[in-house]
């Protein structure tokens, strides 16, 4: 009985190794899968960030670009107001002084007609005053 426990004890000993040994090689295929993996990974993420940097440089340009005819048409609309709103205040100008000298010449006009009519309603009240003056003087006198 002692021998079988010995011839056990041999072969637990030798499985035991053999099992250590299918382990490290297991282990060590493993750790050379994970770096093949690492490697194939980081290399795709170094494609896709190449790709999204290239694309990213892409499309600012096409928004540079975008926004510089952007930036141009919004010029070019201001300009286009800038000159029409111009045009415009020239023209309410003209037209303010033409009705300034329609208005002067109605107050002129208005006014020689109110002078006219004052001159001759002084010498109403002042023929109105002198006809009972002389008259009263003509009276003293007598």
């Amino acid at each position: 009985m002692e021998w079988f426990n010995q011839v056990d004890a041999t072969y637990r000993a030798d499985l035991l190794q053999l099992n250590e040994l299918n382990f490290s090689r297991f282990d060590a295929k493993v750790q050379q899968r994970i770096t093949q993996l690492d490697a194939k990974w980081s290399r795709r993420w170094q494609e896709l960030d190449a790709k999204l940097e290239k694309r990213l440089a892409q499309l600012e340009a096409k928004f540079e670009r975008e926004l510089g005819q952007f930036k141009a048409e919004v010029d070019r609309r201001f300009e286009q107001l800038d000159a029409k709103v111009g045009q415009r205040i020239t023209e309410l100008r003209s037209e303010f002084k033409q009705e300034i000298a329609v208005l002067r010449a109605e107050f002129h006009s208005g006014l020689a007609a109110s002078e006219a009519k004052l001159i001759r309603w002084m010498f109403v009240f002042w023929a109105g005053t002198l006809v009972p003056l002389a008259g009263f003087v003509v009276a003293m006198m007598l």
